[in-house]
C-alpha cells in the first residue's frame, strides 16, 4: 500500500514561490511515478507535472514550463517528490494533489494512490 502526504502549501503575492513536498510511503513507492495535479474551485482536477521512477523523465503542462520544476530524491529513507514553484500567477492558485501509479501519465484517472491536498493561494 502507498501513502502519499503532501505540504508546503501557503498563500503568496502574484510573483513568489513556494516549495510542494509530496513523501510517498510503502514499500513499493519508490517504483512508482509521481505526478502532481490541480483543482480550483469550480474547476475539473488537471495535470501539473510529472516525473518517472528514476527522476529521469519529466513532463509539464505548458503553462508552467519554466516556472515549476519536479523532482524526487530519497534522504534518511524518506522518498520525497518536490514542486518547486516560481513566479506564481492568481491563476497558479488551487489545491495540488500528488498521485501515484507505475509510469507516469498526465491523466488524473489513471492514477492509484492520491494524497490529501496542500492549498496553494496568490493574491495580491
Amino acid at each position: 500500500q502507498v501513502q502519499l502526504v503532501e505540504s508546503g502549501g501557503g498563500s503568496v503575492q502574484p510573483g513568489g514561490s513556494l516549495r510542494l513536498s509530496c513523501e510517498g510511503t510503502g514499500r513499493t513507492f519508490s517504483a512508482y511515478a509521481v505526478g502532481w495535479f490541480r483543482q480550483a474551485p469550480g474547476k475539473e482536477r488537471e495535470f501539473v507535472a510529472s516525473i518517472n521512477w528514476r527522476g529521469g523523465l519529466t513532463d509539464y503542462r505548458d503553462s508552467v514550463k519554466g516556472r515549476f520544476t519536479i523532482s524526487r530524491d530519497t534522504f534518511n529513507g524518506k522518498n520525497t517528490i518536490w514542486l518547486q514553484t516560481n513566479d506564481l500567477k492568481p491563476e497558479d492558485a488551487a489545491m495540488y494533489y500528488c498521485a501515484a501509479r507505475f509510469g507516469p501519465s498526465r491523466n488524473p484517472e489513471d492514477y492509484d494512490y492520491w494524497g490529501q491536498g496542500t492549498q496553494v493561494t496568490v493574491s495580491s
